[in-house]
């Protein structure tokens, strides 16, 4: 088992998922694991075992079952995960990371022999959520674009969802208003269902979101709470400004990025001797994250400091700028600035996948995460012409989902 836990624990993050559930299922079988952790950047789930389980569970679904786990310890019940009730065992991790396992095999029913084995499984997961929260903390400059790609993508599919059912409802509510119909306890009972339907559907759009974006005040808050120990047992007097309360909202990786460079700038400064003041700024211009890390240091800090490469990638990573400027005896400085939107990708060399012009268009869209609506009034055709050219841009490209045909894109920059 220690191997097996080694294994999991040096995995990169794509991949814990498939080797967790690899490694427990010697001792409780199970049909698929879902891990769902809101700190992970661009994907909070990630799923190992049956696709017709993994591909159809939610996060509502998972924020539901959330709600009435313990603390501490197993829970057993038959939740609704992929649309479906079955049987499932849960555990909540301390970093606030769920995993779930779906069709649990237990091979005895004695209550000792049971609380042995889920509490067995409660210390490996506690090891395993610690993990993943050092690896999020820690991303590495690729996995960092892969997640802008793959959140980016996700909030496209979660509004075009919404705007599919959000229309279908509003239209079921306007022919149950409509005078015409006479049987007035039916048409109220099927108003009040269809308004829920619309309340819940919003939740969940607005959750996802919440999973993706985090207000600046917030991520800034998040900051200087992972610092407090430095700040309050250093010998550096840390002074944060705080950005504008009604900034832009960061997407996720861009959020925790950020706190990564300022965490790792600091601790490069007071690395140094006769440091003994460190100012940290934020701000928002509307379009790009602006950082400004100041110290009163001899001046000797410079983007070549080894402490500072791997910074400076993350940064490069969602085409950022960072540089630095330091005088002698006076100090240095760090600036940065991280855009909160994705560049829009060039498209002109993509010549082998065999693209017409309309199709290069249609493709540029998708990259973007346009809807269909949205490209067909773009481009003056109809919404069934551009499904026809995705259709073939997925034929021309191998792939087989629009997920996919961004992620290409953008891996062909």
């Amino acid at each position: 088992m220690l191997r097996s836990l080694a294994h999991v624990l040096e995995a990169p993050l794509l991949e814990i998922a498939e080797r967790f559930s690899t490694a427990l299922a010697a001792y409780l079988p199970h049909s698929a694991l879902v891990i769902f952790t809101e700190a992970c950047i661009g994907r909070p789930q990630k799923k190992a075992g049956d696709e017709a389980i993994i591909s159809r569970v939610t996060i509502g679904e998972l924020d539901d079952l959330r709600v009435v786990l313990p603390r501490s310890g197993a829970w057993c019940g038959r939740p609704v995960l992929g649309g479906t009730e079955r049987d499932a065992i849960a555990w909540m991790a301390s970093t606030g990371a769920l995993l779930v396992l779906t069709d649990p095999h237990l091979a005895t029913s004695a209550d000792d022999d049971l609380r042995e084995l889920t509490s067995f499984v409660d210390e490996l997961w506690q090891m395993v959520a610690v993990r993943i929260q050092q690896q999020v903390a820690a991303a590495p400059p690729a996995y960092l674009r892969e997640s802008r790609a793959a959140s980016s993508e996700r909030t496209r599919v979660i509004a075009e969802l919404t705007d599919v059912h959000a229309t279908t409802l509003e239209t079921l509510l306007a022919a149950l208003r409509s005078a015409e119909l006479d049987d007035a306890r039916a048409r109220r009972t099927a108003t009040d269902l269809a308004a829920a339907a619309m309340v819940r559907l919003r939740t969940v759009s607005d959750r996802d979101r919440s999973l993706a974006e985090e207000p600046v005040n917030a991520a800034f808050a998040r900051l200087r709470e992972d610092l407090r120990p430095l700040v309050r047992f250093g010998n550096v007097d840390v002074q944060f400004i705080a950005p504008p309360v009604d900034g832009r909202a960061l997407p996720g990786e861009v959020a925790h990025t950020a706190r990564a460079v300022v965490r790792g700038t600091i601790l490069a400064m007071v690395d140094q001797s006769e440091v003994g003041r460190i100012r940290v700024q934020w701000d928002c211009d509307g379009t790009n994250l602006l950082m400004n890390i100041r110290d009163d240091g001899p001046g000797g800090l410079s983007i070549d400091t080894p402490a500072m490469h791997q910074l400076v990638l993350r940064v490069h990573a969602l085409n950022g700028v960072a540089t630095t400027h330091s005088t002698p005896g006076w100090g240095s400085e760090l600036d940065v600035r991280i855009p909160l939107d994705p560049l829009e990708p060039p498209l002109g060399h993509l010549e082998e996948w065999g693209l017409g012009v309309r199709e290069l268009e249609v493709l540029k869209h998708v990259a973007e995460g346009r809807r269909n609506r949205s490209i067909a009034h773009e481009l003056g055709i109809s919404e069934n012409t551009v499904k026809f050219h995705i259709a073939n841009l997925f034929r021309k490209m191998g792939a087989r989902s629009r997920a996919e045909v961004a992620a290409m894109v953008h891996a062909a920059r």
